[in-house]
């Protein structure tokens, strides 16, 4: 769903008023606005609906940087998966963010705060218009329920999302009037409602980019674990989508073949992909469609030869990187992956010798990652701190998941923007794989460890698929020691619950790193404080880490939500108070 589509809104408004007839004309409303009347019909509806897609990119009037629905500023450097990246001296409104140190003046949080309830404001007026073409006849009631639900669910969605980083937030629906607005109540029953409104969409939708009956299950499913920590329920929905989940446009869904394919472009929609946040670009809007919010996203290399060579931010932290040791082909969930640190070349030229990593590493690390020595998509070899704005900063690794591939520039890449980091590759927002390891969760939680290492061992046998190994030039020679296995039918870790908790946490950590989750999973497992503080004390040993990166950060208990915008309590003439 397209904001250039926006202008479908006009046209509905334009023809709508020229195709008016009779005594209708004695009407006089207001001028320069769009109104519940010329909008009273199935397609006005739907370019309404259009409007409130299109948020979900989270790219509007506002920073888009500070926005983007991947959350890679909110979810991953805040959850110490990455860092800040680029120089000490590129200061931006994100970088308290990186530290811990935000406060309620801070832009970029009243910029997802406006992003949020901008999106909410299109998606409640919709409800007038439904109620005005029914009473007009331009629509059916079955029409106007699909109408309907959708609103809700998105709704739901965005709700939930401010929920996620504020907690104490405002509801508002159709009928909320200005003056009633406060955050004081708990909402969490009327997030929960609009998102079950959703799950009696059909499944299949007839587009990729709408939400349909399964995507409403999984986004239920999440805020019920979220909000409620309602496992017993989230694990009934979650079952229903493993075995009859379908994507928007009715397509199967289940897990790709290989674990790099999926971060293809060319892929943004394929198997795995159960909802993707559409993105296109070489479209007329100038790439505003095209990724804009990790448009700063991409390794930097001075004289090109690098993708997009601008801006590196979003580096992986050393910690992130240590993870994927193995041994016996299994994670270290008692965190000595650290004890034995994946060899960098922090300090190093590209001129100079580099021995790379020998020991054993679960695959998926360098399709999350760029490092010296190994293959980057086409691009060839990652030579190191040439692909580093200023590895002395911010060490000595690239992003990768997002960034697309030689070949695609200037088919999946805008063209004539002052950078090819504008690109079509979308935003997997539900992965067949991330709703594997929700349902293991649940699993977990309600102690069905069987079960629970089964769903794991789903996405650690794709992982361990070799024809999805990074490789070297010959096609032939994996590029590193990928050495991993499925966990053992009886024993550790799935012995008991809190083992198999270990388990699930570092799963999602190596499959789903780099994709905005952390943070928001941290929280969810009120582990926030002590793993946050547990990798900061290892992230400090590293050179760059424990220079201006880091220094002086600690986490504590008011970090687990975000403050509320000083403007909005200001505005609100108090009736918004402060979450802390």
């Amino acid at each position: 769903m397209k904001r250039n589509f926006i202008v479908l809104i006009i046209i509905v408004a334009v023809s709508g008023l020229y195709s008016s007839c009779g005594e209708e004309w004695l009407e006089v409303r207001p001028k320069g606005m769009l109104d519940q009347y010329v909008l009273a019909t199935e397609e006005g509806i739907d370019a309404l609906l259009v409007g409130a897609y299109s948020m979900l990119d989270g790219n509007s009037s506002f920073y888009g940087w500070g926005t983007a629905t991947s959350n890679w500023l909110y979810g991953d450097i805040r959850g110490m998966i990455a860092n800040k990246g680029t120089d000490a001296g590129d200061s931006w409104d994100g970088q308290p963010i990186l530290y811990y140190g935000e406060g309620p003046l801070n832009p970029y949080l009243h910029a997802k705060w406006r992003e949020v309830y901008e999106a909410i404001n299109r998606c409640n007026s919709v409800f007038p218009v439904i109620d005005q073409s029914l009473e007009e006849g331009t629509i059916t009631v079955d029409q106007a329920g699909i109408f309907l639900k959708q609103a809700r669910v998105l709704r739901g969605w965005y709700h939930f999302e401010a929920w996620r980083m504020w907690a104490m937030i405002p509801y508002i629906d159709e009928k909320t009037g200005i003056d009633k607005v406060t955050n004081t109540e708990d909402i969490r029953d009327k997030i929960l409602a609009d998102l079950q409104e959703g799950t009696t969409l059909p499944d299949n939708m007839g587009q990729v980019g709408r939400f349909n009956g399964t995507v409403s299950k999984v986004l239920l499913a999440k805020a019920m674990m979220q909000m409620k920590h309602d496992y017993a329920g989230a694990l009934t929905l979650l079952q229903d989508v493993r075995v009859n989940g379908k994507k928007p446009n009715g397509q199967p869904i289940g897990l790709a073949v290989t674990y790099g394919e999926i971060f293809d472009i060319e892929h943004r929609n394929g198997i795995e992909a159960v909802y993707t946040v559409q993105y296109s670009v070489n479209d007329g809007s100038g790439g505003a469609n095209g990724g804009y919010g990790e448009v700063l996203n991409f390794p930097y290399k001075g004289g090109g030869g690098s993708p997009a060579g601008c801006c590196g931010f979003f580096q992986p932290t050393q910690e992130f990187v240590n993870s994927f040791r193995t041994s016996g082909g299994l994670p270290l969930l008692d965190f000595s992956y650290n004890d034995d640190p994946v060899l960098n070349d922090q300090g190093l030229k590209p001129s100079d010798p580099f021995t790379e990593d020998a020991g054993p590493l679960d695959p998926r690390l360098d399709w999350s990652v760029g490092r010296r020595g190994i293959p980057y998509w086409d691009w060839g070899e990652h030579t190191g701190s040439d692909w580093i704005r200023d590895p002395s900063y911010a060490g000595p690794y690239s992003p990768k998941k997002q960034v697309y591939k030689k070949s695609q520039e200037g088919i999946y890449t805008e063209v004539g923007n002052w950078t090819s980091g504008y690109t079509a590759n979308g935003y997997r927002m539900i992965r067949y794989a991330d709703v594997l390891l929700l349902l293991a969760e649940c699993q977990i939680e309600t102690n069905d460890l069987h079960g629970a290492r089964e769903n794991i061992n789903l996405v650690r046998a794709r992982a361990a698929n070799t024809a999805g190994f990074v490789m070297e030039a010959d096609g032939i020679t994996p590029a590193a020691n990928y050495v991993i296995s499925k966990y053992p039918l009886t024993g550790y870790p799935f012995d008991n619950q809190e083992h198999a908790r270990l388990a699930l946490y570092m799963e999602r950590k190596l499959e789903l790193g780099m994709e905005g989750h952390r943070y928001f999973d941290l929280n969810r497992w009120e582990i926030t404080v002590a793993e946050l503080n547990r990798a900061l004390a290892y992230e400090k040993t590293t050179p760059w880490g424990g220079g201006a990166m880091y220094h002086g950060t600690v986490v504590s208990e008011e970090d687990i939500t975000y403050p509320i915008p000083q403007a909005e309590i200001d505005m609100s003439n108090g009736r918004i108070v402060q979450n802390r």
